[in-house]
């Protein structure tokens, strides 16, 4: 994917004295006095912002946070959290700014917070005289918002397309290229993990994977649609019985082209939902009506495992049981690890995934940690992002 790199500008000396326009994304958790609990977005649009500013630019940042209405500021919609972390971060007062869309008064070498960009009427619908009168804020338009690259809104489209120079900022850059790495070319054999609740929630991304890949790993309920597709019995677990014939067909695809999808031979059961029902490990064929599949059994993990360490390139979208829970942790505990020691290219992405990747302690070993849920689960699928196509598009000229 070509798009115009703001590293690049910068080692050019592009950015000195420019207006600079960065689209970050800053939505964090937040408890309920408004304290953050999780800053991880705000660290990674650290090397952006610091970019800039160590460019000689007038740097202007904003994002989304929570789900404001539009036209309507309230306390909990205000970014005025996030100015003050990103102040401690990088050690200089971040002030906030409210009504940005006119203008902002930031000189060369300062840093400005324009506040929440979804309270501006216009900005979710991507309105083009919204879009045009914020692409005339700045001289270099900077996205560096993975995780809303699947939206058209007029801070992550709009501006994109009629700033003067549209590019790519270093996490928005880095996700890019592991995407290709992973997806576009990758090193065979490629093994993808997808695992959740529901297979309807992940079908599209299921199909559109089954022409690509050498191995598809399935886990959590997804796993039990596709082991009653198998002809297993799964008692009373979560599955969706109407989609069978669409698991089915997964199988099948992948089995035309010499691929395949694991079954898990031996599972792990309990008859209670909690933290202290009690687990049992019995082979897949075994599980009884009053049963609930709630974790892949140690036979399965280790066979897994192996197959993981044989992988050339590893994409990871989701834990294959319920590993909140101690008696139901160890397969995706297994396969966190074995991706971990693996000499696979590995990519992950998606809330639950980090969490285990959080839990285990495997930060360092994964190759690239996707910051974009959505965005992540798009590309997956197959999808065109619209903040990726349009840089794509300004970089063509």
């Amino acid at each position: 994917m070509n798009v115009i790199r703001f590293t690049d500008l910068c080692a050019q000396g592009a950015a000195r004295g420019k207006r600079v326009f960065i689209r970050a994304d800053l939505n964090v958790p937040q408890d309920a006095s408004g304290a953050i609990t999780e800053d991880t977005r705000i660290r990674a649009s650290l090397p952006a912002i610091r970019l800039a500013l160590d460019a000689g630019a007038a740097v202007m940042v904003t994002s989304h946070l929570g789900r404001p209405t539009e036209g309507q500021l309230t306390p909990a919609d205000s970014l005025a959290p996030v100015a003050a972390r990103l102040g401690e971060l990088l050690g200089r007062a971040v002030p906030l700014r409210q009504n940005w869309v006119d203008g902002v008064a930031v000189e060369p070498g300062q840093l400005v917070l324009l506040e929440n960009c979804r309270v501006n009427p216009g900005e979710k619908k991507c309105d083009d005289a919204l879009s045009r009168q914020l692409a005339a804020l700045c001289d270099i338009y900077v996205n560096d918002a993975f995780g809303t690259a699947h939206r058209a809104e007029a801070t992550t489209y709009g501006m994109a397309q009629y700033a003067p120079i549209a590019c790519a900022g270093p996490l928005l850059a880095a996700e890019i290229d592991a995407l290709q790495r992973a997806l576009a070319a990758p090193k065979r054999p490629l093994v993808a993990i997808v695992a959740g609740s529901k297979v309807s929630t992940k079908l599209t991304i299921l199909q559109a994977l089954a022409s690509k890949v050498d191995r598809l790993i399935v886990g959590g309920g997804i796993a039990n649609t596709f082991m009653l597709a198998a002809g297993l019995p799964i008692g009373k677990s979560l599955a969706e019985p109407d989609l069978v014939d669409q698991a089915k067909a997964v199988i099948e695809v992948m089995k035309a082209r010499g691929a395949e999808v694991p079954i898990p031979t031996d599972v792990v059961v309990a008859t209670e939902f909690k933290a202290d029902a009690v687990a049992t490990v019995k082979p897949a064929s075994d599980v009884a009506a009053g049963e609930m599949i709630l974790d892949i059994g140690p036979d399965t993990a280790a066979r897994l495992a192996a197959q993981l360490m044989q992988a050339g390139t590893i994409v990871w979208n989701g834990p294959v049981g319920v590993f909140e829970l101690a008696p139901f942790e160890n397969g995706t505990r297994v396969i966190a690890q074995a991706i971990a020691a693996s000499p696979a290219f590995s990519i992950a992405g998606g809330g639950d995934t980090l969490a285990a990747i959080a839990k285990y302690g495997i930060e360092q070993d994964v190759g690239y940690i996707s910051t974009g849920g959505g965005a992540f689960l798009e590309v997956l699928e197959g999808k065109q992002l619209p903040a990726l196509a349009i840089l794509e598009r300004r970089a063509a000229g």
